[in-house]
């Protein structure tokens, strides 16, 4: 006697195809929404860190940086800060102090294109 394997039948193998596509246009977009959320708060992170690294660096010296680096070198950072939308860490747009404060980095500004999820442009936060 001969026994007989039974698969699935090509009707089955749609509707699942089906399910699985529908499911996945549903998840999708909210995953890639998830990981631009993450990237706005990480950009906005490290900008307050760098921020205030330039502010405590005044404080101590009288003047601002001439570079982002020194902050590095004289340990106020740890490593350059990421700009994660950018995907860099040398797009920053720097901001020179006003006249009569010395250095070259009075504050920094995304250089990545775009804006974020409230409306104000990278490049202003």
């Amino acid at each position: 006697m001969r026994t007989r394997h039974r698969g699935f039948t090509l009707i089955e193998l749609i509707v699942v195809m089906t399910i699985i596509s529908l499911l996945l246009t549903l998840a999708a977009p909210r995953y890639f929404r998830s990981i631009e959320r993450s990237k706005e708060t990480v950009l906005k992170a490290n900008l307050a860190s760098t921020r205030d690294a330039l502010d405590k660096f005044h404080a101590d010296t009288g003047r601002y940086p001439e570079q982002l680096a020194e902050l590095v070198a004289k340990r106020y950072l740890r490593t350059l800060p990421w700009d994660p939308i950018a995907d860099s860490s040398e797009a920053w747009l720097i901001i020179p102090p006003a006249d009569g404060q010395g250095g070259g980095v009075y504050n920094i500004n995304s250089g990545a294109e775009g804006a974020g999820d409230d409306g104000i442009p990278y490049a202003e936060w």
